[in-house]
């Protein structure tokens, strides 16, 4: 099948899932096309699927990878602070390095609001629905919710890394409190040793707990860069450090950290 057909045959294949799928009609232009694949892998239950359907998905996920263009490790300039640290804005998904961080909350299972512009949302819809898949088992097998400051770690399926970390930041909801800088403060230290645990060299953070969990951009983003260096002088096993970052605002915090 063309590229365009995989598309169609995955988005009949999930509207025949539910019956209340029936009266939609698959779209003519191709935007909408793709905005109603991601929008129905965004809201399905991490319920088992065949292989044909995994294969067919991920022949489509990759080639829309590369559409989007792979950005390598080796094209980033380190930071004048520190050799191991880059800085990088962008989108993670394209990022290929060992492992990316996944902001998740404490379900685990991605985000299930179609077309969120979240990255928990952009990664799970890139990497495919047996990330959720995975992620249920782990958590299945957990009994409970992941608390804050922790991470797991599962393959990364169709995004261009090698592994996924997932970590639960704290949400702050009022005044910043202590117990939201050392939670934050662990998450950082939870995906760098679960990283070195599983021998992978370089790793890829978002800008953890900002956004929708309201944790200040500024004190967030020097609660990173310190955690990070400290464990970098601790830790021989982390070769490469990117603190990728999506807005401007972002941008600017992290360089005047790590670049001035």
């Amino acid at each position: 099948m063309t590229h365009e057909q995989n598309r169609k045959w995955l988005i009949a294949r999930l509207l025949a899932e539910k019956p209340e799928y029936r009266r939609y009609q698959i779209p003519e232009k191709e935007q909408e096309q793709k905005d109603l694949l991601r929008a129905l892998m965004n809201v399905r239950m991490p319920d088992p699927i065949d292989d044909e359907f995994l294969r067919v998905q991920d022949e489509y996920l990759w080639e829309e990878t590369v559409k989007k263009g792979i950005v390598e490790l080796s094209e980033l300039k380190p930071c004048s602070t520190d050799k191991k640290i880059f800085l990088w804005q962008g989108d993670m998904s394209r990022l290929r390095i060992e492992a990316v961080v996944d902001p998740c909350n404490d379900r685990l299972l991605g985000c299930f609001q179609p077309l969120h512009n979240c990255l928990d949302n952009i990664l799970h819809s890139a990497a495919g629905i047996q990330l959720r898949l995975q992620c249920n088992q782990l958590m299945e097998a957990q009994g409970h919710p992941e608390p804050a400051g922790q991470a797991k770690i599962t393959p990364a399926y169709n995004l261009p890394c090698d592994y996924v970390i997932h970590t639960v930041g704290p949400i702050v909801q009022g005044r910043l409190m202590k117990r939201h800088e050392e939670q934050l403060a662990s998450c950082y230290r939870s995906c760098l040793k679960i990283a070195e645990e599983n021998s992978i060299k370089s790793i890829a953070f978002c800008c953890i707990s900002t956004g929708v969990f309201m944790f200040p951009n500024q004190r967030a983003a020097e609660i990173a860069v310190a955690t990070v260096k400290d464990y970098l002088k601790e830790h021989n096993g982390i070769e490469k450090v990117v603190f990728n970052v999506f807005k401007d605002m972002d941008f600017e915090i992290y360089d005047g950290l790590l670049n001035q």
